[in-house]
């Protein structure tokens, strides 16, 4: 499959993941996020980690995933909290630190974010524990800045890293390729986002499904509040149970959210061929698709115990992804500077004194 094939591909996935979020906006994002999810986060970590995760050293991903490991503990005790036994560590942990412990979960994602970059940057290991423990300092110091926790907590491993990433990755290969029908699928992929909000109707055949309602709320823990964070950060209204599954704007952000997660998934499937992420041993493959099948399965017997159970992995998979995201945005500054010659330049001003050394 070349490069035209798979841009034209991605145009229709495109399309058609509008067209379903606009359909069943709610059921829609659930369904991808139970069952495109899972597959999706398997084969990404072990596509990542054949690479090391794109980073300038072997182990730099182990200081990804311990992070992902205490954020992922902190959730779970905070979900579970009423539990007998997770009640005594609870309230262990607040006597200890306060109610404040909590809000260490949104430092551990600013770390990720952070020491990342510094994967990207470093060779030596001083400048990345350097960069580890000043990141670790500045995310104690704001963690409970209303700024940070909207774009740390909520935004950066949802909507930025499904929607904002994936956009970024698409305008790279656009680039590198220098292909018209990638720069064709990077105005695709924005219209199909900008038109949700543009093109705001309330069809008499759709109305939210109790199960998808429960789901999505999920005691005030579940995915609405990303939902109420976009509609209060863009002042869209006053947010109610209204407004959020039945009115004009509660159902525009509804589908963004919808296409924004699918598309992101079946982005990741339709490039099989180039990534090669199924290009691993059988027995790897294997274990994979059973996973995912034991994930899907729990998803079914209960929304939540799926979500928990997959929690680790899902934030995990965002959490390795940052280096290749730092690389993307460094890759569109290089291929911007190449076409506008800036790079070709620097190479020429810089070969000038050695070649006039040479002559000498």
């Amino acid at each position: 499959m070349n490069t035209k094939t798979i841009d034209i591909t991605n145009i229709g996935l495109m399309l058609l993941s509008c067209a379903l979020a606009y359909v069943m906006p709610f059921e829609l994002f659930l369904f991808s996020y139970a069952v495109l999810g899972p597959l999706h986060y398997l084969t990404e970590i072990t596509w990542l980690k054949k690479r090391d995760c794109f980073t300038t050293g072997k182990s730099d991903y182990i200081f990804l995933i311990i992070p992902c490991i205490i954020l992922t503990v902190i959730i779970l005790i905070s979900t579970y909290s009423q539990m007998p036994v997770v009640k005594d560590i609870n309230a262990a942990l607040v006597s200890a630190f306060g109610e404040q412990f909590f809000n260490f979960s949104n430092v551990m994602i600013f770390v990720a974010f952070f020491s990342a970059l510094a994967f990207v940057l470093f060779k030596d290991w001083l400048y990345k524990l350097i960069f580890i423990f000043v990141s670790l300092l500045i995310g104690l110091a704001i963690k409970n800045s209303t700024p940070f926790l909207l774009f740390f907590a909520i935004f950066l491993p949802t909507i930025i890293h499904v929607f904002v990433f994936t956009g970024l990755f698409i305008v790279q290969g656009a680039l590198k390729n220098r292909s018209v029908t990638g720069i064709a699928s990077a105005v695709v992929f924005i219209l199909c986002a900008g038109v949700f909000f543009v093109w705001r109707p309330v069809f008499n055949f759709y109305s939210i499904t109790d199960y998808a309602q429960k789901a999505v709320i999920m005691d005030g823990r579940g995915f609405v509040n990303l939902n109420v964070a976009i509609i209060n950060f863009f002042k869209m209204g006053r947010v109610s149970m209204e407004l959020l599954f039945q009115s004009p704007v509660g159902l525009s952000v509804g589908r963004f959210i919808a296409f924004a997660y699918t598309y992101h998934y079946l982005n990741w499937f339709s490039k099989t061929e180039v990534i090669k992420w199924h290009k691993v041993p059988a027995r790897w493959l294997a274990a994979v698709i059973a996973l995912w099948v034991f994930s899907v399965l729990l998803y079914l017997y209960n929304y939540k115990t799926g979500l928990m159970a997959l929690y680790f992995l899902s934030m995990l998979h965002v959490f390795l992804e940052f280096p290749l995201n730092y690389r993307s945005v460094i890759g569109i500054w290089d291929e911007t500077a190449l076409v506008a010659g800036f790079r070709k330049q620097a190479v020429v001003k810089s070969a000038a004194p050695v070649n006039s050394k040479r002559k000498k």
